[in-house]
């Protein structure tokens, strides 16, 4: 069953100067270390027990789906699922008719030597619109950090905001996995309407614009079907986050 938001992932150019900008913006950030793809990472751990994914590329590797992406514009990029049945949801998921991958070995090398293992199961299709799944083979609790305190009062993820052309596509997906809940919504800060799709505590709204004054027509014609913006629960000041200190990923405090 689907349990909430893993992870959302934000692809950078640069990973050290990512780390400042997020820590000037007042957020806790931990080195996370190499995976053996060619990609490094930092993370920032919350107390809802979901996390931000800084990930930038060491040495290039145009084969992954990430670097084409940097290419365009980085940014919010992606974001994971946890799950307690990852054969189920998998199952689940075919069946709706997403393709998506067997699981596949994953690792990352840690600053302080720990080796992390992991599987992912990766959609084949409509990426970033289709979540990937995760399943721990070492302890979740050294994959995520112990550090969730932020001086900008973050607490969680609110939700995501996914742009796509056919939202009842996507709701068909949805409406054969357990664990989650999906209903229509409109969206008036965006000019969109769509459906609302609540596992645990986070909300993924996948949206089509309602009109050319839409923002997702602009950016639908560029990026396409894909992530394009999340919130963030906070106790403190409210609203958008500077754009170029997030590093082109859309964030703002709820």
């Amino acid at each position: 069953m689907l349990k909430g938001i893993d992870h959302l992932v934000i692809v950078v150019p640069e990973l050290n100067a990512a780390v400042e900008s997020y820590r000037a913006l007042g957020f806790a950030v931990v080195l996370g270390g190499r995976h053996p793809i060619g990609t490094h990472n930092a993370l920032i751990a919350f107390a809802d027990g979901s996390y931000l994914e800084l990930i930038a590329f060491f040495e290039p590797n145009t084969q992954h789906r990430w670097y084409q992406r940097l290419q365009l514009s980085g940014g919010l990029i992606d974001f994971c699922l946890q799950t307690d049945d990852l054969a189920g949801d998998i199952c689940a998921f075919r069946e709706a008719g997403v393709k998506i991958a067997d699981p596949r070995p994953l690792s990352r090398v840690r600053p302080d030597g720990y080796q992390l293992r992991w599987v992912l199961s990766i959609p084949e299709e409509h990426q970033g619109v289709a979540p990937f799944l995760i399943e721990d083979e070492t302890p979740r609790g050294e994959r995520v950090p112990r550090v969730t305190v932020h001086a900008n009062g973050v607490t969680g993820i609110h939700g995501v905001t996914v742009a796509v052309a056919d939202p009842a596509g996507v709701r068909r997906w949805y409406e054969r996995v357990r664990g989650v809940s999906v209903t229509a919504v409109d969206r008036n800060d965006f000019v969109a309407s769509g459906v609302r799709v609540v596992i645990g505590p986070h909300a993924l709204d996948y949206m089509a614009p309602g009109g050319a004054d839409s923002a997702l027509v602009d950016w639908l014609s560029t990026h396409g079907d894909s992530p394009y913006a999340a919130s963030l629960s906070t106790t403190a000041g409210k609203g958008p986050l500077d754009f170029g200190k997030t590093q082109a990923a859309r964030l703002s405090l709820v």
